[in-house]
């Protein structure tokens, strides 16, 4: 029947299991209920490779917790008390899975960890060394995200996307980046090298080098060390748009009643010389 030629096929083992309109790609049932996947396209360098990446990204991991927070004073304490750490981990054992194309256990151990930390990283997303994420609630990283190396994430941030396409729809993050809490970074944009974001900023253009951006939507306030003076740089003194507008009508007001009364006595006056 000519309908069966609009289905996709199981990434694993072939069978025909959903409409190609739909732009996803998704294993069987008897696939995903047996955790029965093919290793055999995947080249053993390349495993390898993958596994001393996750041995290497937790030395760095871990250190980036000591080099970042003055709060660290054991590994102890790091391993089982800083909910960033512990999300990053789990991440990074996630994300092998994701790249040898394992069905249901990347996205379950992100699951895993969301539940434990509050932190949601998708497993496909591309992190590298150095990551830290400080405290960490309400953090979502997703699945087109890239994140350099030195990053720095407070809680509350999200790398969000903008569109329900399989494409790249998240931010990519440069190195030495660091982006404050509650800051929320939207659409396939790239933030360059050595940012700040400040904290509870909107950001959805790009961003180039050595820059500070903050505000809704952010504005670039600081460039390669030299402050831009259309934008002030003190959080506090930061132009507010409500307050303007306010400004501006008790101003009109203030002239319209004055010109309400000139024109009153005017009349006044009119009246009692005829």
């Amino acid at each position: 029947m000519n309908f069966l030629k609009d289905f996709l096929k199981c990434l694993n083992c072939g069978k025909k299991i959903g409409s190609e309109s739909e732009e996803q790609h998704n294993y069987c049932v008897e696939c995903i209920s047996t955790i029965d996947f093919n290793i055999e396209d995947i080249q053993r360098d390349v495993l390898d490779d993958t596994l001393q990446k996750i041995l290497n990204f937790f030395i760095s991991d871990v250190n980036s917790a000591f080099k970042k927070d003055p709060a660290a004073h054991s590994i102890l304490e790091v391993l089982t008390s800083y909910p960033g750490i512990k999300a990053v981990l789990l991440y990074r054992i996630a994300h092998f899975f994701w790249v040898i194309k394992m069905p249901f256990i990347p996205r379950y151990l992100s699951e895993i960890a969301r539940q434990i930390t509050g932190i949601e990283i998708h497993p496909g997303a591309k992190i590298g060394s150095e990551f830290f994420i400080d405290h960490g609630g309400g953090v979502v990283i997703g699945e087109t995200s890239e994140i350099g190396d030195n990053v720095t994430l407070y809680q509350g941030v999200v790398l969000g996307g903008t569109t329900n396409k399989p494409v790249k729809r998240h931010p990519t993050l440069g190195n030495n980046v660091v982006v404050g809490t509650g800051a929320k970074l939207l659409g396939a944009i790239k933030i360059n090298d050595n940012v700040k974001i400040g904290a509870n900023s909107v950001v959805i253009e790009d961003v180039p080098a050595n820059s500070v951006v903050v505000g809704v939507p952010g504005k670039i306030i600081s460039r390669e060390g030299e402050k831009i003076h259309k934008v002030d740089l003190s959080h506090g003194d930061l132009p507010d748009p409500y307050s303007i507008s306010l400004a501006n009508f008790e101003k009109r007001l203030k002239r319209l009643e004055e010109y309400i009364l000139h024109s009153e006595e005017s009349k006044s006056n009119e009246e009692r010389n005829t």
